[in-house]
């Protein structure tokens, strides 16, 4: 499996994109890969919310979203919801997996968000070239060959991402746990383009 890690520049500076093999063996537990600047990427967050935080100021904010809206969408690192939606700080709830797709977690997330916190919208967002239509459900059974025990979640992988969207919907106005499911909509987020496609879910 490959990831692509994204290198920040200085200002003005070119961005590099570095290609990252995943190891098959549950035995190879390489060493966080240190950063230019030394450290890991973790080190590299935590000094980064330093400066953040000396220039922080206590919005005020409930925690209920401004909106009333969730977002569940994939966690592919090219998907800026915020900026793809004219989202601002406190105005959604987010909630993000691998596909986004909609399972008993995000459920329990939805259900929280709005019976307890207010909200009332649901927006579903996958996008192309999703990684989760390449895998199958094998992925466990690899797993479990590798660790010797399968992962009790399954991978919910899909070849048809406009289905999928579809179902994901379905799930969400079917839920006995969810008191308001009369604004579900779905959409399709082109990696290449930057715009959403709304799925239709009676096609």
């Amino acid at each position: 499996m490959m990831f692509f890690v994204r290198s920040h520049s200085a200002p003005g500076r070119p961005v590099t994109i570095n290609v990252l093999g995943m190891p098959t063996s549950a035995s190879a537990h390489p060493s966080p890969a240190p950063t230019a600047g030394g450290g890991t990427v973790t080190d590299r967050l935590v000094e980064a919310n330093r400066s953040y935080a000396a220039d922080f100021a206590d919005p005020g904010m409930d925690a209920r979203p401004v909106l009333r809206v969730a977002v569940v969408a994939c966690m592919d690192a090219r998907l800026d919801l915020h900026a793809a939606l004219g989202l601002e700080l406190g105005d959604c709830h987010t909630i993000r997996n691998a596909g986004g797709v909609v399972t008993d977690d995000v459920i329990r997330s939805l259900t929280i968000s709005q019976r307890a916190l207010g909200t009332r919208s649901v927006v579903l967002v996958h996008h192309t070239g999703c990684g989760l239509e390449s895998l199958t459900e094998d992925f466990r059974h690899e797993l479990e060959q590798e660790v010797g025990q399968r992962p009790a979640w399954a991978v919910e992988s899909f070849r048809d991402v406009d289905q999928d969207v579809r179902q994901s919907m379905q799930r969400v106005r079917t839920s006995p746990f969810l008191p308001h499911t009369g604004d579900v909509r779905g959409f399709v987020f082109d990696v290449k383009t930057g715009l959403l496609r709304e799925i239709d879910p009676a096609s």
